[in-house]
């Protein structure tokens, strides 16, 4: 059976020639006769593994030598506790709520600390950045907290917000590794992997190192400190090893595909290919602003629920799978991260454009 164009949003769809070559190396990871899913993270072998996926990322987004890169678990929801237990040294931080996921952030945040919401767009359901060059922000503030690229809403932040000199905290999880990034811009990125880079199960986290505290300010499990893992190489204990090693060969695909720069024009011809068919068509209209629009995460609609289900049962028949939308926004979203191929987008226009011609 040929391999269906693939539009979840997570986990999403890899490149081809990672899947390939860990397909080949399944059963004997280069003469070392067992696969990487029965090695023990303390080999030899794996160190190299996890080691050269570390620098490779920092290579590629030029990661400054006084940020950590950490590999964890818990998926990047975890992290919406870590982050107060962690940094809220002063017990207040601010958050820009933009979507389901940095709404879950702020009420997380809010069972330990005093979280303050400064903005958000609940008001339009999510459609749209706020402007937030002028924020009102609490001068006790030890952080301040967005979503940068919304899964299910399809926005991203045209500019970082004004956080008038506090460190800034970025959930990167479905726009990461997407374009150009200016680490040092931010106290901390992270991701879950299973949007853009990996298998589900990988949370990577790119913090700077003086923000990492000895003690931190709330009483917290071992496991749920940066220090642990930080002192221990993301190697406290046993790590997510197979996704860490996909996520390794991801690094190195989109290095041979040309770096970010190379990926961000990739992205950009995907995503105008797909707004452009939306902007002038009659029956499809995308649901976000124009100045607020993600690459990576395009939601539409036709406006009729059942005119929707007949597209997204004739698209999946079609080879074009997990288009129906998040329930909150309803109809279709198709994710075009940095695997989905031009062709897949091309071709879904193209199915997109005659299941309009034959519905009017």
């Amino acid at each position: 059976m040929a391999r269906v164009y693939n539009f979840a949003a997570g986990p999403a769809t890899l490149p081809e020639a990672v899947l390939k070559e860990a397909a080949d190396e399944m059963l004997d990871y280069r003469g070392a006769g067992l696969g990487v899913m029965e090695m023990s993270h303390r080999s030899k072998e794996y160190d190299k593994i996890i080691k050269t996926a570390e620098a490779d990322l920092r290579e590629l987004m030029g990661i400054p030598d006084n940020y950590k890169v950490l590999f964890l678990q818990g998926g990047a929801s975890q992290q919406f506790a870590m982050i107060p237990m962690n940094f809220a040294k002063n017990g207040v931080a601010d958050y820009i709520v933009t979507g389901q996921w940095a709404k879950k952030a702020y009420q997380e945040a809010g069972r330990f600390i005093t979280a303050n919401k400064v903005a958000t767009s609940e008001d339009k359901t999510f459609s749209y950045i706020p402007d937030c060059s002028d924020l009102p922000i609490d001068e006790n503030a030890d952080y301040v907290y967005i979503c940068q690229n919304n899964t299910i809403y399809g926005t991203k932040f045209p500019v970082l917000p004004n956080t008038k000199g506090k460190d800034l905290i970025s959930d990167q999880s479905s726009m990461f590794l997407s374009e150009p990034v200016n680490v040092s811009d931010f106290g901390m990125i992270y991701a879950g992997a299973q949007k853009n880079v990996g298998p589900a199960g990988v949370v990577i986290a790119i913090i700077r190192e003086d923000l990492i505290p000895e003690e931190t300010p709330i009483l917290t499990p071992t496991m749920l400190k940066y220090k642990t893992h930080a002192d221990n190489d993301s190697l406290y204990n046993t790590p997510n090893a197979y996704g860490i090693y996909i996520c390794g060969k991801v690094f190195k695909w989109i290095a041979d595909m040309g770096g970010l720069e190379a990926m961000k024009a990739h992205n950009e011809k995907k995503a105008a290919i797909l707004y452009n068919f939306l902007d002038n068509s009659d029956m499809f209209k995308g649901t976000v602003e124009p100045g607020s629009r993600s690459l990576m995460n395009v939601p539409f609609v036709t406006g009729d629920d059942e005119l929707n289900a007949k597209f997204i049962a004739e698209a999946t028949k079609a080879g074009f799978v997990q288009l129906k939308g998040h329930r909150t926004v309803g109809g279709m979203r198709a994710s075009i991260y940095n695997a989905m191929p031009i062709e897949g987008v091309q071709k879904l226009v193209e199915f997109m454009g005659r299941f309009e011609n034959e519905n009017k």
